[in-house]
């Protein structure tokens, strides 16, 4: 199976600019207060790489049914996360401080080495599944048909965002509102929206595996 650097590009922007506003971003941050930065992260990207994994099967599953309504479902999905994102935007900031008070007391603050691991791991693992990055994802291969591309993408966009989480996190939203994270989340999922209808009509034409 190929691997395809613009679809890998493509998949990494968009659950980038959707993950991180998402509260990962904060739990990430919040847990590398607690535990050393590198243990938070290594847990955090292992529990991402199951769910990546999970959502391109998921999406490969989708692939096999009929063209034309695997087609509208792509097209539905990017347009509600779009607008789940846009209408949530406002609400970015307040969701932040009450993302923290939710994970500033889980697991053990004294946990280290594989615990602290552990811990990350754990939080991040039950608290993600079904969330708007996962379901993107499987999105991303009812779009493109590249499965390991599409997990190659998404997977790298949610490290780099659990990484920017753990080290420089608190920096970061001192200098740029989730609001504003959110709302270009928001467009990107919109134009994605607009590109696969626009394929659907037959306007454009759509990639292949």
């Amino acid at each position: 199976m190929d691997l395809d650097l613009a679809t890998i590009a493509i998949v990494f922007a968009a659950i980038f600019v959707v993950e991180l506003p998402d509260k990962t971003f904060i739990a990430t941050l919040v847990l590398a207060t607690r535990f050393r930065p590198l243990f938070v992260w290594i847990g955090v990207s292992l529990a991402f790489l199951v769910q990546t994994l999970v959502a391109v099967v998921i999406g490969g599953l989708l692939a096999n049914l009929p063209k034309r309504p695997v087609e509208v479902f792509a097209a539905l999905m990017f347009l509600a996360g779009g607008v789940i994102l846009l209408r949530g935007a406002k609400k970015a900031d307040e969701e932040e401080k009450e993302t923290e008070e939710e994970f500033a007391h889980k697991g053990a603050a004294t946990a280290v080495g594989l615990k602290a691991i552990a811990v990350s791991f754990s939080v991040l693992f039950l608290a993600e599944w079904g969330d708007l990055s996962q379901l993107l994802t499987a999105n991303m291969v009812l779009r493109f048909h590249q499965p390991l591309s599409v997990f190659l993408g998404a997977f790298l966009a949610l490290a780099t965002v659990s990484a920017l989480g753990a080290v420089i996190g608190r920096a970061l939203l001192a200098r740029v509102h989730l609001t504003t994270i959110r709302r270009v989340g928001g467009v990107v999922c919109l134009l994605l929206a607009a590109l696969t209808t626009l394929e659907i009509l037959g306007v454009v034409s759509a990639p292949h595996a």
